[in-house]
């Protein structure tokens, strides 16, 4: 019995065929949401021109709207230092836990697994839910929007840690047991400076994130630029509103730069 070979051709269409038959079952599975949802794609293509003509004659900011710009700064420049004050609270946190529950610095198997559960547990809870949560708990306050932040962030920067200590200081430590350290010695002397400038690198980058939800958190805890929003907002004050989105853009923006930059000479 002869075996037939696939020639380059040969590979090269199938290749094409697997690709062509698996966008035509995304534009399938498409289609069909669309039908059991009843959403019509074709009115919502046709509105979007509607929508930014006018995104654009409501939110541009006016002359008048300028005169808002010393109530506006005010409450951006808090939300920025409550979303640096998170990520800090959460950084330090988030380093204990990634040292004993990471695989090559933890304690035992019961700390590696806690860490997981708790680390998951806060991340995957939405930034909202737990806004809506602490809400109840804590009423309208900056109290509430930092602790919504740094549940949030902690999670995320928990399990960042325990993987980049995973993946940089695994040499490192087998190095230092091997000439008799102790466990506190491997952890301050060779994994937490080995590990420290990605560490930084993982802080500034949700110190970013956090800025850009901490809007949303003040729309909802009634605090910082997110409230200055949405009360400008449900006035029909657009173009003030527009003012807002822009300063929030601004702000955000810089502080990408700044921290790129830092990252840059750290890396």
């Amino acid at each position: 019995m002869k075996v037939k070979k696939l020639t380059e051709r040969d590979f090269l269409n199938r290749r094409v065929q697997s690709k062509l038959g698996f966008l035509i079952l995304i534009l399938i599975l498409a289609l069909l949401s669309g039908y059991v949802s009843e959403f019509s794609d074709m009115t919502s293509f046709l509105s979007i021109p509607k929508g930014i003509a006018w995104l654009f004659s409501n939110f541009v900011p006016s002359k008048r709207a300028l005169g808002y710009l010393p109530k506006i700064l005010k409450p951006a420049l808090d939300t920025v230092l409550l979303s640096m004050t998170s990520t800090l609270i959460s950084s330090i946190l988030a380093m204990f836990m990634a040292v004993i529950g990471s695989e090559t610095t933890g304690i035992n198997k019961m700390t590696k697994l806690m860490v997981k559960i708790v680390a998951s547990f806060f991340r995957n809870m939405p930034l909202v839910a737990w806004s809506l949560v602490l809400l109840f708990s804590f009423r309208q306050s900056q109290l509430t929007g930092l602790l919504a932040l740094t549940f949030v962030t902690f999670g995320y920067l928990t399990r960042s840690f325990v993987e980049t200590i995973d993946e940089v200081a695994g040499n490192i430590i087998e190095a230092l047991k091997a000439t008799g350290a102790t466990w506190g010695q491997i952890i301050f002397q060779g994994v937490i400076p080995s590990v420290s400038s990605q560490l930084v690198s993982w802080v500034l980058y949700y110190m970013e994130n956090s800025t850009r939800e901490a809007t949303l958190v003040g729309m909802l805890t009634g605090t910082g630029i997110g409230f200055v929003f949405n009360f400008y907002y449900r006035s029909l004050r657009y173009d003030v509103a527009g003012l807002v989105i822009i300063v929030v853009i601004i702000l955000v923006v810089m502080i990408e730069l700044l921290s790129n930059k830092i990252r840059k000479e750290l890396l």
